[in-house]
């Protein structure tokens, strides 16, 4: 009982403190110790329940709008995780696997303009994600490499910067906006649902083309996922709003990191709109845990489905 508490103990001051160089004046975190209790752990607890028990890596995915905390939330569980299992955690993003800035005005030349903007699925490497995932899934592990996008340069980084990773992991959480995301009908593609895909897509060339990679090479990463994790932000408003705080921690964090305003951010946000909505319908229900965000930005409700 005695080791059960203080192991508890360990984790929320090593929780705290990472608050704590998390939080920003405009937006502090609420009941620190009610969401640890009431989420943190019990996510937690569920992983390791699930986890693969036969040396190959549990991957997690952790989906949900953009702002709704993915980075954050998958430190929390990983520190969390390590601490209460003693078990070995690697967190990365989707977002890390973009395809570089000549891949995509490659895209856009040949393909559509839109494609030079990151984000949507096609902008990804996904041949590179779906071999890491394979490798890192095999009994007999050699060291891998996990590649760094800067978004502040809109561009991958160069491989001695990546990510080395030396030992198998026991689990791996893969967040990112888009993680998990189904196609949709083609039927409801044809209308235009905001002023980008009505000015810049007329024809439907950017539309399909996304929702044909989520048919294939996505559904085929996404597949490799042991259990899903879906954050349910209120709507779209909040994913713009959260969307801005986050650009306010980047410049908090380094003077030399460029930052959008809120029009470009408002811009940014309609690339992903079409497929963020539909994640809220398909993933509230079909995902293994859904966690409600509230408009203050907790979590305020997890269902176990």
């Amino acid at each position: 009982m005695k080791e059960t508490k203080d192991r508890f103990l360990k984790i929320k001051k090593n929780y705290l403190n990472f608050l704590k160089k998390q939080e920003v004046s405009s937006e502090p975190f609420h009941d620190k110790i009610g969401q640890l209790k009431n989420f943190y752990i019990p996510i937690c607890d569920f992983i390791y329940k699930n986890r693969n028990q036969n040396k190959t890596t549990t991957i997690i995915g952790l989906s949900g709008g953009q702002g709704a905390g993915k980075t954050t939330i998958s430190s929390i569980l990983k520190l969390i995780i390590k601490k209460k299992f003693n078990l070995n955690v690697v967190t990365f993003s989707i977002d890390d696997f973009y395809k570089t800035q000549d891949q995509r005005k490659k895209m856009a030349k040949n393909i559509h303009e839109l494609f030079l903007t990151r984000g949507v699925p096609g902008t990804h490497d996904t041949k590179l994600l779906n071999k890491l995932f394979i490798n890192i899934k095999k009994k007999k592990f050699k060291n891998l490499f996990i590649p760094k996008f800067d978004k502040s340069k809109d561009d991958r980084t160069i491989k001695k910067k990546w990510m080395k990773l030396n030992k198998k992991p026991d689990i791996v959480i893969f967040e990112g906006w888009c993680v998990g995301a189904k196609p949709q009908n083609i039927k409801k593609l044809t209308k235009p649902i905001n002023v980008l895909e009505k000015k810049y897509d007329k024809k439907l060339i950017w539309r399909k083309k996304v929702n044909n990679e989520l048919k294939n090479m996505y559904k085929v990463i996404f597949k490799l996922i042991n259990k899903l994790i879906f954050l349910q932000v209120p709507s779209l408003k909040y994913v713009y709003k959260w969307r801005l705080l986050q650009e306010k921690k980047m410049s908090l964090n380094s003077n030399k990191v460029k930052t959008m305003s809120n029009v470009q951010i408002k811009n940014f946000i309609m690339y992903y709109e079409r497929i963020t909505l539909q994640m809220i319908k398909d993933l509230s229900n079909s995902s293994d845990i859904t966690v409600r965000l509230d408009k203050k930005h907790r979590l305020s409700s997890i269902k176990f489905n």
